[in-house]
């Protein structure tokens, strides 16, 4: 991404890896990788296309934040994240961002995540 947008690249890329902390640890860590990719992929966008990008990775952190605001103030202790994803929307992504949307979403609902989230700490025998 061209120079001028370094230090806001870096203070965005930094708040959503911290907003990522609220989420559960399989989420995280796959949404972590993601940003990763994802920012390293765009260091070399044009000036128009960093714009965009870091665009939505703004409304991606602001609505991420509400949602943990959400989930501190929710009694049930459910946790919810994520948004819906208008069909407009999408017909607006290139084929490869359906191939990564398609990926990301296969990873996110795989019956059996890489991860495994117990409540107990004690080994089983």
């Amino acid at each position: 991404m061209p120079g001028r947008h370094v230090s806001r690249v870096r203070a965005l890329y930094k708040r959503v890896l911290q907003l990522h902390r609220v989420l559960p640890p399989d989420l995280k860590s796959l949404g972590d990788q993601y940003v990763k990719d994802e920012f390293r992929r765009h260091k070399t966008v044009g000036s128009d296309e960093a714009q965009r990008f870091l665009q939505e990775w703004e409304v991606y952190a602001t609505a991420l934040s509400q949602q943990a605001n959400e989930n501190r103030q929710n009694s049930t202790g459910k946790a919810c994240f994520g948004t819906f994803l208008p069909e407009e929307k999408l017909n607006d992504f290139r084929d490869e961002q359906i191939g990564q949307l398609q990926e990301l979403m296969q990873e996110a609902t795989k019956p059996n995540r890489q991860f495994s989230i117990s409540e107990s700490t004690k080994p089983k025998f």
